[in-house]
């Protein structure tokens, strides 16, 4: 409470509470994120954990490298990517992956291909997938070959 300016009787500060909304949606929106948190941690080899690299350069169909190509990498055994990636401006991408032995694809979609265009104007097209064979905590290095 505080004192009125008039020296009068105290008044009382009025604090307004969240409404009931929030109270419900806050927990459920914390769980969210910590399920996403985890569930990126479990797709990354933890730190200090040997692991494997999948290196690799996305080529245009004039040999050049292709900026801003959208990667896409899963395990052989699974249907859907674990991983999506933006190849840099040497058309480069770099992967972390859990070391042992496992198979994967790397490729790029049509769709992802959209407003990418080749030196000499025409729309790029994806090559073929390349599967990538690991054996242990290695580097590996591909091309992805865009037409």
């Amino acid at each position: 409470m505080t004192r009125s300016s008039n020296g009068g009787a105290p008044t009382r500060l009025l604090v307004s509470l969240p409404s009931r909304r929030i109270h419900l949606i806050l927990p459920l929106l914390i769980v969210v994120l910590l399920s996403a948190a985890v569930s990126l941690r479990a797709a990354q080899p933890r730190p200090g954990e040997p692991y494997a690299l999948i290196f690799g350069t996305v080529w245009g169909p004039d040999d050049r490298p292709i900026y801003g190509a959208k990667v896409k990498i899963r395990r052989a055994d699974q249907k859907k990517a674990k991983w999506e990636l933006i190849s840099n401006h040497t058309g480069e991408f770099a992967q972390r992956v859990p070391a042992g032995k496992a198979d994967y694809f790397v490729w790029i979609d049509a769709k992802d291909l959209k407003g990418l265009k080749s030196s000499d104007g025409k729309q790029l097209e994806p090559g073929t997938e390349v599967t990538v064979s690991i054996a242990n905590d290695e580097r590996q290095d591909i091309g992805l070959h865009l037409k």
